[in-house]
């Protein structure tokens, strides 16, 4: 691998992964309402709000709707996928395309244009894995919604739960020491970003009982919702529970 050349790459995916898809599609199709710093997502049940205090798809959707929450994620799903995608194909047989997989996500989370205050990571992570190893994104989806919601139970440890099973996963895949230090830097750099939002988290379980519940806690997001109802069919959750 050049250096230089290197350098180049990670710059150039650290510059395009900071373009915030959130300020973007707000500014388009709601310029009346910016995305705010803070987004509070309540459950019925409990008057206190989980407090999210990221600029991403989910303070998007709670802000101008879930329309356009979507087109956030997508912006923010190709905006790594598609470099990463482009140097696999024009520059086989290196690891260039590690780069931008990994810097892309960086300047989404710390982006150089917004005082480096971006979102969780979530969508370029999977924007990368995508042309890395696409099956490792259903992998890391629905292995992590099983062990996080039906294991673990805990909302929080689903996110966390599908970039752990990255790690052993493109081992296997791949056997690539680059690409499994790949997911491992993924992994630290999501635990970091969200720090702020596990810590606010883990207070809220223990001071209310209504966080405790995985099936009313999941109702903060459409995905929740959704996921609820994929496991009351498969009969992992109780009925009462899921409709709680």
């Amino acid at each position: 691998m050049d250096w230089f050349t290197g350098l180049v790459i990670a710059v150039g995916g650290y510059l395009v992964g900071s373009i915030s898809g959130a300020r973007l599609v707000s500014r388009i199709f709601a310029p009346d309402k910016p995305v705010p710093a803070e987004t509070l997502m309540r459950v019925e049940g409990s008057e206190r709000p989980l407090r999210m205090k990221s600029v991403s798809a989910t303070s998007v959707s709670a802000n101008i709707g879930p329309r356009y929450g979507f087109m956030t994620y997508l912006f923010d799903v190709l905006k790594v996928f598609i470099p990463v995608l482009l140097l696999r194909i024009y520059m086989p047989g290196t690891h260039y395309y590690l780069l931008p997989a990994t810097t892309g996500v960086a300047g989404h989370i710390w982006p150089l244009y917004h005082g480096f205050k971006g979102g969780r990571g979530a969508s370029p992570i999977y924007g990368g894995v995508f042309a890395i190893d696409w099956p490792g994104v259903l992998v890391a989806a629905f292995g992590g919604m099983f062990l996080g919601f039906v294991v673990l139970r805990d909302v929080y440890f689903t996110y966390m739960a599908g970039l752990w099973l990255l790690v052993p996963w493109l081992w296997w895949r791949t056997g690539d020491p680059y690409v499994v230090l790949y997911a491992v830097a993924l992994n630290v750099m999501f635990a970091v970003s969200s720090l702020p939002e596990a810590r606010e988290w883990f207070k809220l379980k223990r001071e209310d009982p209504v966080w405790r519940d995985p099936a009313k806690a999941w109702q903060i997001s459409a995905m929740g919702r959704g996921m609820i109802k994929m496991f009351r069919r498969m009969g992992l959750i109780k009925e009462d529970s899921a409709e709680a």
